[in-house]
């Protein structure tokens, strides 16, 4: 298990950062954190009105092969540092969220 992402019960939490307002959307990596290594988001949209929280939520679950629904964000809904929870087999989500990184 990585420091960047833990397993629950239900699934997994991810610390990620965002960028909202990217050119291009997309994974970035892993990036340094104040409390440790955060994986980076890019997304095109606002942070209004809760779509680049949406955004997030997509982008991470489209990486990981699931539908959007299964993602929400934990903390941080108005921070650009958020977690998100993803739910699922934590075991099959870990072995995914390492190979992105």
């Amino acid at each position: 298990m990585s420091p960047w992402w833990r397993a629950r019960g239900d699934g997994v939490t991810v610390r990620v950062r965002v960028q909202p307002r990217a050119r291009r959307a997309g994974l970035q990596g892993l990036v340094p954190g104040a409390d440790g290594p955060r994986l980076k988001i890019a997304v095109t949209e606002a942070p209004e009105d809760g779509r680049a929280n949406r955004a997030v939520c997509a982008a991470l679950a489209r990486a990981l092969g699931m539908p959007p629904s299964v993602a929400a964000v934990e903390q941080g809904g108005a921070a650009r540092e958020k977690v998100v929870f993803v739910a699922g087999d934590p075991k099959a989500l870990g072995d995914r969220l390492e190979a992105l990184a």
